[in-house]
């Protein structure tokens, strides 16, 4: 059993009827329609004040009177596609009407109505101008009227049509208001479309930029020992075991971080805080990076200078891949001793990595099978997104790439291995 809707408050307002939709529905798509009704609406109530003046002070409301009564009516028919024309078509009959005797008041609604529609259309400007013709017919049928008061007349020719102008002009304005927030929430959606859709780009390059740096680093490391392995399978079978360990362990290591990585691609998971995932790599793991290089026979020397604290987390991935990504770029194109040198300044991070060049080795080692690739790019478009640089620097004695990233001055010390 479904519950019941909740009442609706006080303060919200009652939703449009049905009808009331289709009416203006049916207004959007027919407008010759509405103005056709309007104004056999407005000839209607003229035609009405006609045939009931009795008082003997005008002259009968005779077939003229009826036949230009309608005609007038007639004209409100087109007083969207040519307000002003209209107006004054309008005030033009009417005077005639008033001329020839008839009561001055039958045809006056009809020009309120056109007024309004200027109003409704048309600036300010044009449209007080517009006010005087309808405000000057109703004087002059004042003046001809043997029964009402010049000065009733006077005021009445003032304030119906400030009135009705004013009207129009705040429906004019709460249109354009209207047209406006439309505009307004359809670039607002745009907006919101671009921003989702950049947001689904950054983050696919994320998960590129990081998948690139586990697999390049990974699989050097195991292409290296894999290949040691094979170099001394029969002259060295303990060193060869202790390679193929440690490639096995490698693998093992990179197969968890793609899981835990891609684990939150996967639809229908929990949330990524419940998963039984390994933590994300950072500046703690630093040393077991080191001991998969130094694995390789790569000497790797480390130097930490300054304040050693924590970084937050993004900055802290983000060192931890350059520092992966520098190492495997020694791994794979200089195999020589490498100074890793880490600087805690209160308001930056730098960390370091200096190799001495191509190590000249006796044997022949297999090289790593890792194709050229946009690793030093993936490094600065990273440290771009903290607000770091990247920077290289090739002298005579090998490569020098440098991380810089600004940090907030610590809080308390904090112990970083």
């Amino acid at each position: 059993m479904q519950p019941l809707p909740a009442p609706r408050p006080w303060w919200q307002p009652r939703p449009a009827g049905l009808g009331h939709g289709r009416l203006r529905g049916l207004g959007s798509r027919h407008p010759w329609l509405l103005d056709g009704a309007l104004a056999a609406a407005t000839g209607a109530v003229s035609l009405g004040i006609g045939a009931g003046e009795s008082t003997g002070l005008y002259r009968e409301f005779d077939a003229l009177g009826w036949g230009m009564t309608c005609l007038a009516a007639l004209t409100l028919v087109a007083r969207r596609r040519a307000p002003m024309i209209v107006l004054l078509l309008f005030c033009a009959i009417w005077t005639a009407h008033i001329t020839l005797g008839y009561h001055p008041v039958v045809n006056s609604s009809g020009s309120l109505l056109a007024l309004y529609t200027v109003a409704a259309t048309r600036p300010i400007g044009p449209t007080v101008a517009a006010a005087s013709a309808p405000a000057v017919v109703w004087l002059y049928g004042g003046v001809l009227d043997r029964q009402g008061s010049l000065v009733a007349a006077f005021t009445q020719s003032l304030m119906w049509p400030a009135v009705v102008s004013y009207l129009g002009s705040a429906a004019r304005r709460l249109h354009e208001r209207g047209e406006q927030l439309a505009a307004l929430t359809e670039q607002l959606r745009r907006d919101r479309q671009e921003l989702a859709r950049r947001a689904v780009s950054d983050e696919r390059l994320r998960i590129a930029r990081d998948l690139h740096d586990v697999v390049a680093h990974h699989l050097s490391v195991v292409s290296i020992q894999a290949g040691l392995a094979w170099y001394v399978l029969d002259t060295d079978p303990p060193t060869a075991r202790s390679a193929l360990r440690t490639a096995l362990d490698t693998v093992g290591e990179a197969l968890t971080e793609m899981r835990g990585m891609l684990g939150v691609l996967r639809p229908g998971l929990p949330d990524p805080a419940e998963l039984d995932s390994p933590p994300t790599p950072g500046l703690a793991r630093i040393d077991d990076l080191l001991c998969r290089i130094r694995a390789t026979g790569v000497p790797v020397r480390t130097v930490v200078t300054g304040l050693p604290r924590a970084l937050p987390p993004g900055p802290d991935l983000c060192a931890y891949r350059f520092l992966q990504e520098a190492l495997t770029n020694v791994l794979n194109h200089a195999g020589s001793a490498t100074t890793v040198t880490l600087d805690y300044q209160p308001d930056r991070f730098t960390a370091t990595v200096a190799d001495g060049g191509p190590a000249h080795t006796v044997r022949r080692m297999p090289q790593p099978t890792t194709g050229g690739g946009r690793g030093l790019t993936g490094m600065a478009e990273r440290a771009r997104q903290y607000r770091g640089t990247v920077a290289v620097e090739h002298g005579d004695d090998g490569f020098t790439v440098t991380l810089t990233l600004p940090t907030s001055p610590p809080e308390q010390p904090t112990h970083v291995p």
